[in-house]
Parts: structure tokens; sequence; C-alpha cells
């Protein structure tokens, strides 16, 4: 199946309900600089906007019927760019005050526009004292070893910051009280946000380990596509 591409399912006859994609932001400023970004709103680089484009030409086959992403400007920005190599128009929708936490109000949408759910539960890990500073300066202040244990563990946190483990505790019950219900619609839904929210949504749906999870990585900008059949995922290929 992870060799097969969407098309191919399909023209297989194998009944596919719906696509979910996922896709980090491109290269952003501080990427570049090797700094430490979390919550810090930095906008993409000029390679981020390259990488964003090439992302929205690979994904131009899909048709998506909604998306969702963070709060901060690089994972809105690399997903208004799919949306307009799509000819979509992204309309963010908000949280309906009045209602529970995560519940929309309905609005009518145009035939060439999207909706967008933004929140902060999809945000990138805070990175607390760590924010701001370049990575290779925390190593030689904290430790090469230190350093590889706050950025790659699943429950370790840095000073004053969140661990993996904190972020997936906010992003996986959003995405199952939000996003999952969408794709039992038969709803192709793509998800723009960071490394560690979407590594925490990659974890939950593979079931990798805690153990195995600070070897897995995504790289800016490049699409992890899913079908989803009656409850289960499988990944495939563009």
């Amino acid at each position: 199946m992870c060799n097969q591409t969407i098309n191919d399912v399909i023209n297989d006859g194998v009944d596919v309900m719906s696509v979910l994609v996922l896709v980090r932001h491109g290269e952003s400023r501080w990427n570049l600089e090797n700094r430490f970004a979390g919550w810090v709103d930095v906008p993409l680089s000029e390679k981020g906007i390259k990488e964003a484009i090439k992302c929205a030409n690979d994904l131009k086959k899909f048709e998506f019927d909604v998306a969702f992403t963070s709060k901060l400007t690089r994972a809105q920005t690399t997903l208004s760019i799919i949306l307009s190599c799509q000819k979509k128009t992204g309309i963010f929708l908000h949280d309906d005050p009045k209602g529970d936490e995560w519940s929309f109000h309905p609005v009518r949408i145009d035939r060439d526009e999207m909706p967008v759910y933004s929140s902060d539960a999809l945000n990138e890990r805070y990175y607390g004292k760590l924010q701001g500073q370049n990575k290779q300066q925390a190593r030689e202040v904290y430790g090469d070893q230190q350093v590889f244990i706050w950025r790659r563990s699943f429950d370790v946190a840095p000073p004053g910051g969140e661990s993996l483990k904190d972020t997936y505790e906010r992003t996986i019950p959003y995405f199952k009280h939000n996003i999952l219900p969408l794709l039992e619609e038969e709803n192709n839904v793509i998800v723009v946000a960071h490394g560690n929210s979407l590594r925490s949504v990659v974890k939950y749906i593979e079931d990798i380990s805690d153990e195995d999870i600070p070897k897995f990585e995504l790289k800016t900008g490049e699409p992890v596509i899913y079908e989803y059949n009656k409850g289960i995922f499988n990944k495939t290929n563009i």
C-alpha cells in the first residue's frame, strides 16, 4: 500500500473514504538561523516559500474539503500558498464562543472557498526559555545530550516549556474531536502545522512508541498522506 498513490488505490477498486494530508510548514526564518521558534510568530524564509510552492504543486491532484492550521504565521502562509494553487480561498472560521471548547459556528461557504479552522492546539511545542536561542549555542551551554533530550524525547520538557508529551495531550484531543469526525464523513482534510504538533498526530495514527518517536522527524514542506477507511489509516505516496 505504501508504494501506491491515492489514484492507484482508487483505480484498483478499493473503497477510499477520505484522505488526510499533513504538512509541516516551509522553512521559517528561524529554521534558517538554527534557532528555537516554538510559539514565536516567525515568518517563512525565501526557501520556505519555495518549499510551500513545491508542496502546493505536488498536491494539485487532491481536492480538499476542509483545512486546519495553527495560530502561527509560518503555518498559515504555507496553507495559503497550497490553497492558492488549488484556486481556493481559505475562509478562516472561529470557535463558537457560546459553544463548548471546539464548537464551530456554521456559515455558508461558496464553491471557490474552503473552510479553514485555526487553533493553538496545533501550534508548535512551546520551548520556554529556549525560544529564540541558537541551537548550537544552547548545546554549548547545556551540552549536546541535554539539548537532544529536550528536542527529541517524548516526556522531558525544556526549562519552562512543553515536552512532546505535553504537545500530544493538547493536539490529539483536538484531532479526535474535530478532524477525525470529518474524515469519517468522507471529507478530504489537509492539516498544515508544525514539526512537533504533527509528530504527535503521526505518533497517534501510526501508534509509534515513546521510545521510537525521537527517531521520527518531518521535513519542512513535505506532505505526509494517509487514506482513511472505516477507522483505519494507511500511509501512501503522492
